[in-house]
């Protein structure tokens, strides 16, 4: 009894010692063949025990080990890390972390291959997932995304609950739910995973579900069963003819057919005297003859026999052709296949909000910049082909006043009423100069203004240069408004929208509850009966014409925001604003909002439909403009009144 009891304590004692008190050292010593000549087979063992021996010195060994920085001392086998300073070999014991001096005689490199090193890579991940470091988490996350193996899964897991930070606990969920849904051990864990992501739109969610959904070309005489059998193929709709006999032949089903190289090949290797197959070989020009040299030397039994078109029909329609599913469970894939199908309708769903939410933004954009012309051309029928460099100079206003004041908040308000102030002017003075003297002219109006916008274009190089400038927007305009993977939009064009609807708002109450609107829409409607009451049309087009310009001018800022400040920025829009004025209907604020919102729409859609050429896009929408000019020449709001008659 006493010897049972003292082998029992013995036992005892080893255990102990072995659990309590193990070194890195000695976990190294017990696969030193492997830590010194590591091969991509057998470096699993040593990093199993590596990770499961919970060690802190365990994780700088992994990473030295992978960037070469291990050596041996041959004299007794001991493992360090290779520091060298001052020009001299010292040794890093890896356990108590002191330094030791050595001969580099006595050093033997530990260099593990490429395959090894990603092996050791992915060890370190799992260390890496608790790593007091947040870059290293992420990193480690971000190395679990990338390769989806299913030995992360448990070290992925147990690291969620200890994770400070909210997003990246997020992320770990997230990803953990994809590695169960794909590697979880039954079933009804991977389906519950599968049904977790049914609401994840991102394209990794839809990537794993394809994954799991992933699928093998089979062929043979009839249909297995209890195959998990994804779609049965139809010759001549799923599959050509021609694919299915090559099916079979690379199944060793159906004898490969003879190619016309083959049968030339063959000719020439068996050609006796001036014939082949007893036909002379001047009668070997075409592919008819040559076939039949070449079948008179398979009756004979010389060459294998071509296979005829309806020995081929007849062997595939004697086959069965089928997608199998790589995953044998059919409860899995079919709720991989629920899932991906609902992912992928709200994908279509979010891209079509996505798509309006662009041309939305799009549409404010040329309304922005087509209001002041719809004063200008609308209300006095001025072809104003300067009004694009009224917006470049609200643009290049912004531009200086940023560098004066470097609160770009501040800058941006500042610079808004002093856009206008200054196309305002601008504008006043061109109307008091040119437009007044040439009122009814209308090509005299569009070849003087065109001269002007040259003009201004040029003035602009010489002051600002050639190169684009920068109108930065304020921090917090950055970014993006989120709403999931596929709906997003940036904050520069909410804000631009949002100038849009409050220029819309100004401009009706100016136009229907201030004095100036009144007698702008008299002299619009009847300028002689306005003249006769007292208003006077001239100073009206002055004014009119300015508050056109000034508000171009703000357009140019809200613009400058978004796209590039450049001398020849007003070209890009010119065109856009005169056809949103003529489309939406000449002289109606409704209107220029609707020919906004129609040109913004069609050009979305057909970039869509055609997104490798912008160009083609232009080119279809200014033809689908011609052609709607055609039916409704009044554009899509049109004056009623007297002024409709004009």
């Amino acid at each position: 009894m006493f010897r049972l009891f003292s082998l029992a304590v013995s036992f005892w004692l080893l255990l102990s010692s072995s659990l309590f008190a193990q070194s890195l050292q000695d976990i190294l010593q017990t696969h030193a063949a492997e830590v010194a000549k590591p091969s991509r087979s057998s470096v699993s063992v040593v990093l199993d025990d590596l990770v499961a021996s919970g060690l802190p010195q365990a994780l700088p060994f992994l990473e030295a080990w992978r960037d070469r920085e291990i050596v041996r001392r041959e004299s007794d086998g001991l493992f360090f890390r290779s520091m060298e300073s001052a020009g001299e070999v010292q040794l890093l014991d890896l356990d108590s972390g002191e330094m030791i001096a050595a001969e580099n005689e006595d050093l033997q490199k530990v260099r593990p291959n490429g395959g090894v090193r990603r092996a050791i890579g992915d060890a370190l991940v799992q260390f890496q997932l608790s790593d007091p470091d947040i870059i290293k988490r992420q990193a480690a996350v971000g190395a679990i995304a990338r390769s989806m193996d299913a030995s992360q899964l448990g070290p992925l897991q147990a690291s969620v609950a200890g994770e400070t930070d909210a997003e990246l606990k997020r992320v770990k969920q997230r990803l953990a739910g994809m590695l169960v849904a794909t590697f979880g051990e039954t079933p009804q864990e991977r389906i519950a995973a599968i049904d977790g992501l049914s609401g994840d739109l991102s394209v990794d969610t839809r990537a794993v579900l394809n994954t799991i959904l992933a699928t093998n070309a089979a062929v043979s005489q009839t249909l297995p069963e209890g195959e998990n059998l994804a779609k049965v193929l139809t010759v001549g709709e799923d599959i050509s003819p021609q694919e299915a006999y090559s099916r079979l032949v690379a199944k060793n089903l159906a004898p490969a057919p003879v190619s016309k190289a083959a049968i030339r090949d063959a000719l020439l290797a068996r050609m006796d005297g001036g014939s082949v197959g007893g036909i002379p070989l001047s009668a070997l020009g075409s592919d008819a003859m040559r076939a039949k040299a070449y079948d008179r030397l398979a009756e004979d039994g010389l060459v294998p026999p071509r296979v005829s078109e309806a020995a081929r029909s007849n062997a595939v329609a004697a086959h069965k052709f089928y997608l199998e599913y790589v995953e044998a469970d059919p409860s899995i894939t079919e709720a991989a296949r629920a899932a991906l199908n609902g992912i992928e309708t709200s994908v279509a769903l979010s891209q079509t909000v996505d798509l309006g939410l662009d041309a939305l933004s799009l549409a404010s954009i040329y309304f922005l910049a087509a209001i002041g012309l719809a004063i200008t051309f609308g209300v006095m029928g001025v072809i104003n082909m300067a009004h694009g460099e009224f917006i470049m100079m609200g643009a290049y206003t912004g531009y200086v006043v940023q560098q004066f004041v470097p609160d770009y908040t501040v800058s941006i308000i500042i610079a808004l009423p002093l856009a206008f102030a200054i196309t305002f002017a601008a504008g006043v003075a061109m109307e008091r100069l040119v437009i007044r003297h040439l009122y009814h002219r209308p090509l005299e109006t569009l070849l003087a203004t065109f001269g002007i916008s040259i003009a201004l274009q040029q003035l602009a190089k010489n002051i600002f240069g050639t190169q684009a400038r920068p109108l930065t927007s304020p921090e917090w305009l950055d970014g993006a408004l989120v709403f999931n993977d596929v709906i997003a939009i940036s904050y520069i064009r909410i804000a631009i929208f949002v100038l849009a609807l409050l220029f819309l708002m100004l401009i009706l109450f100016v136009l229907k509850r201030t004095r100036l609107g009144l007698e702008v829409r008299a002299v619009t409607q009847n300028p002689g009966m306005a003249a006769s009451m007292g208003i006077n049309p001239d100073r009206i087009n002055m004014m009119t014409f300015g508050l056109g310009s000034g508000i171009a001018g703000i357009a140019g800022v809200a613009i400058g925001l978004y796209a590039k400040v450049t001398s020849e920025m007003g070209a890009d829009y010119i065109v856009q604003s005169f056809m949103t004025v003529v489309v939406g209907g000449v002289g109606n604020v409704w209107g220029t909002l609707a020919g906004a919102s129609l040109i913004g729409f069609l050009q979305k859609g057909i970039e869509w439909l055609n997104p490798s050429n912008t160009l083609a896009a232009q080119t279809y929408m200014i033809l689908f403009i011609i052609l709607f000019i055609q039916f409704r020449p009044k554009g899509i709001v049109a004056l009623k009144g007297r002024a409709a008659a004009d």
